[in-house]
Formats: C-alpha cells, sequence, structure tokens
C-alpha cells in the first residue's frame, strides 16, 4: 500500500500504522479511557440523513468560506496539534506548506516542534496559535508576543485540558515525548527504519516555544497527560480568558466549549469563535460529540460568533452536515495527521485534495451551489420522535 492507493481517512490510516512505530502510531490513534467519546465523534454523523435537492444547475460551487476573518478556499482547516515532527520528520512543515497550497487556515501549537517565526515564513496564507495557558506566567507572556510578531491571524485558548486525560494507550506503549527508548519502544523504532533515520538524522527534537522556559518535553521526557497535568495552569478561569483575548486584540476563539452556557460566556468575554470539541475524545470519556451538541449551541450563539464544528471529521458529507446545522466551518486533527505520518506534505495534501473533492461532489449532488444554500431543510434525523 502507498498514497496513491489513499482514497479515503482509514486508508490514509492503515498507512500511518504501517510506518509510524507502535507508540507513535498510538499517541495519534488513542484517546481516552474507553475511546467511547473517539468512536461516538464519528459515528454521530451516522444519526443524520441529507435530503438532496436536484435540477439546481450547479455546474459552478465555491465553497470558499470566510471564519474569525479568514478567507478559505475550502469550509476546513487543519486544527492546531502538538508534536508533529514525530509523526514525520517535516512536521509542521509540511502542514503548512499543504494548507496553503490549498487556501486555508492551519493551527500550530505551543507545543509544536517548528516555531512560529519559521512558519510565517513557510505560509503567508491565515494561520492560528494554540494557546496553552502554563503556570509560568513568563512562558505565557512569550508565547503571546511571539505569535503576534509572527503575524498569526487568530489566537485559539484551548480550555479542555485542564488536566490531562487518561490516554490508557499512552500507558501501555509508554508514550512519551521525547521518545524514551525502553526495550518494547526499541524494538518498534527499530522494526520501523525510515522513520528512526529521519528521526535521528533530522535537527534535535525540539519544541522551540517552550525551550529556556521549561525542560519538560524538550530535554525531560513526559507523557502529554503528565505535562497538561504539572505544566499548565489548573486555576485558569474566566477572568485569565477574557484578559488573554484583550492582550491579544484580534480574532480570538476558544477551542474546547461543549456546553451553551459556556458559549454564551465566549461571547460575552469578546471572542470572536468557538471550536465545539471535546478534543478528539481524548480528555473527558462518556463526553457528547461534537456534532451532537451543534445545534444547540448554533441556535444560541451563531448569529454572535464562528461556530466550529472540531472532531471525527472524516467525509465531506460530515462537513456538510455540520455546515447544515449552522457550523460555519469544520476542523480536525487525525484527518491530516494520519496522512502527515504516511506522506509528509504530499500525503497531507493529498487527504485536503480529497476532502475537497468530495466537498464539490456533495455539494453538486444536494443541488447547492454555495455553503449558506445549505440548511436544516437538508437534514433527518434518525432518532426523532
Amino acid at each position: 500500500m502507498n498514497l496513491s492507493d489513499c482514497h479515503n481517512f482509514q486508508q490514509f490510516r492503515k498507512l500511518a500504522k504501517r510506518r509510524l512505530p507502535s507508540p507513535i502510531f498510538h499517541y495519534i490513534d488513542g484517546a481516552a479511557d474507553d475511546e467511547v467519546t473517539y468512536r461516538r465523534n464519528t459515528s454521530a454523523y451516522d444519526s443524520v440523513d441529507l435530503v438532496p435537492n436536484v435540477l439546481r444547475g450547479v455546474e459552478d460551487v465555491d465553497m470558499s468560506v470566510e471564519v474569525m476573518g479568514q478567507k478559505l478556499d475550502m469550509p476546513v482547516y487543519c486544527a492546531p496539534t502538538a508534536l508533529q515532527r514525530l509523526f514525520h520528520h517535516e512536521g509542521e512543515r509540511a502542514v503548512a506548506r499543504a494548507a496553503t497550497k490549498h487556501g486555508t487556515m492551519f493551527g500550530v501549537s505551543s507545543l509544536a516542534t517548528v516555531a512560529v517565526e519559521e512558519i510565517e515564513k513557510l505560509a503567508p496564507g491565515p494561520k492560528m496559535f494554540q494557546f496553552y495557558f502554563h503556570k509560568d506566567r513568563g512562558l505565557n507572556d512569550a508565547l503571546l508576543e511571539r505569535a503576534k510578531a509572527a503575524n498569526f491571524n487568530v489566537m485559539a485558548l484551548t480550555v479542555d485540558t485542564i488536566t490531562g486525560g487518561n490516554r490508557e494507550r499512552d500507558l501501555r506503549t509508554g508514550f512519551t515525548a521525547p521518545p524514551r527508548l525502553t526495550p518494547a519502544s526499541l524494538l518498534s523504532f527499530a522494526m520501523h527504519p525510515s522513520w528512526a533515520m529521519n528521526f535521528l538524522l533530522s535537527e534535535k527534537f525540539d519544541m522551540p516555544h517552550l525551550s529556556g522556559h521549561v525542560s519538560a518535553g524538550t530535554n525531560i521526557a513526559v507523557s502529554v497527560g503528565e505535562y497538561f497535568s504539572t505544566m499548565l495552569d489548573q486555576s485558569m478561569n474566566w477572568k485569565d480568558a477574557e484578559e488573554l483575548c484583550a492582550k491579544w486584540g484580534g480574532q480570538f476563539a476558544l477551542k474546547g466549549i461543549m456546553s451553551v452556557e459556556d458559549a454564551k460566556r465566549a461571547v460575552d468575554i469578546g471572542c470572536t469563535g468557538i471550536m465545539v470539541s471535546n478534543h478528539g475524545g481524548r480528555q473527558l470519556d462518556g463526553s457528547r460529540a461534537p456534532f451532537d451538541q451543534l445545534a444547540e449551541i448554533c441556535d444560541a450563539v451563531g448569529d454572535k460568533i464562528d461556530v466550529i464544528c472540531e472532531g471525527g471529521i472524516q467525509r465531506g458529507t460530515h462537513v456538510l452536515k455540520a455546515l447544515s446545522v449552522g457550523a460555519k466551518a469544520c476542523s480536525g486533527g487525525r484527518l491530516y495527521l494520519y496522512a502527515l505520518a504516511a506522506a509528509g506534505q504530499a500525503g497531507v495534501e493529498k487527504a485536503l485534495g480529497n476532502l475537497r473533492t468530495e466537498i464539490e461532489r456533495d455539494m453538486k449532488l444536494m443541488g447547492a451551489t454555495a455553503l449558506d444554500q445549505l440548511g436544516r431543510d437538508n437534514l433527518r434525523y434518525r432518532n426523532a420522535a
């Protein structure tokens, strides 16, 4: 199997599994506890059917959208994810180039492995910086100033990692960043020589936004759950979020909103966007799927703030269902991370291209030539009374 065989999400996942050492693959693939929410994030879309219209003259389709002030050529963007050079030696560089080629936004994490200053030079298009609120206030100030100086367009404060989720696969495989060598992991690394050579011969693994402030994750190997639980500020509250929003002074979103009450508070503190997200099922297992929660959040604040549906997206039809409910756009991590692991920039370009092709084809089959023609009239819920 190679990149040319990857026509959908599951095929990218299969190729990534083949190319990554076990601890690295399961870090991407895993979630919290029994992984119920992780599976539900995608299966939620099966509860809704699309009702197409015909004879609408759909030769020309416009799938562009404006999200938090950014013009995107497609209604999907690459959500920020940490540690990308573990998955492929090009890491965030590959994602930046691929997203730019497709005219869409991509996110860079506080826990990124390529610095915002380099990303600015690679990607002239719309960029989001994902902010993790640390105990170290000096680090927080440095993160904000670096993202601002690098001309990032959107700041997204992640609010659902107040402590680390129980990611049992990581406990089982011993996953850490940087990778910690154990007899089991060493065998897995040895069985994936291409990954191992690229990792060892590339520049030293680093999280440049944290270097000089904390050793965890750069000089000291830790799990992501341990990092969240020990380095992030568990006292973070709405006042902190409001102050950060004011300091940023531009497009500002909260990533990890799941309740109507919190969505309304986000509007009150001046946010311009929210990501309806449960962190890919990696935090609180048993929480609702973003798609299941989307309608009531859109009804409450959709006319005041850009609502993004994040999580479980595997198909173009998933995107159209979320947009029909009221989301402004969709985003995801695994939807491009498997592709990154499978083939670097070429993989991410193909994954985004596959989605773009699906969205365009499915819009035509729905009888829609623009995204604003999608609405709840196009949907029927299977569990409706």
